[in-house]
């Protein structure tokens, strides 16, 4: 199942008592704020959450897939997030329990 940024500002919303508007206005402006400080070439710590940061992809030549021929590649800046370990706990343990529970046979 995917979740979506609307399904994020209802949950938000019914948990906090904001309006949707509101806290669509909220979501939209902290998405906004990660992708102007990356773009700014900052790093930004979320902690118990996790890393944003750039990382550079070096120059190098690469192949069309079609012709075979050569093609330059510049250099790139590529956004990254790195988990915390904490968040990376909370989903694996969350996930684990659900598919033991999953797993386990039905007795009659």
């Amino acid at each position: 199942m995917n979740v979506t940024k609307a399904d994020i500002v209802d949950k938000i919303a019914g948990e906090t008592g904001l309006t949707k508007l509101e806290t669509k206005a909220v979501v939209d402006g902290f998405l906004l704020s990660i992708i102007g400080a990356l773009a700014e070439g900052h790093r930004i710590e979320l902690r118990g959450f996790g890393v944003f940061s750039v990382k550079s992809r070096k120059p190098r030549m690469a192949r069309n897939p079609r012709t075979g021929d050569p093609v330059p590649l510049e250099e790139r800046f590529i956004p990254a997030f790195k988990v915390s370990s904490e968040f990376q706990e909370k989903v694996h343990d969350k996930l684990r329990a659900g598919s033991t529970s999953q797993n386990t046979p039905d007795t009659q």
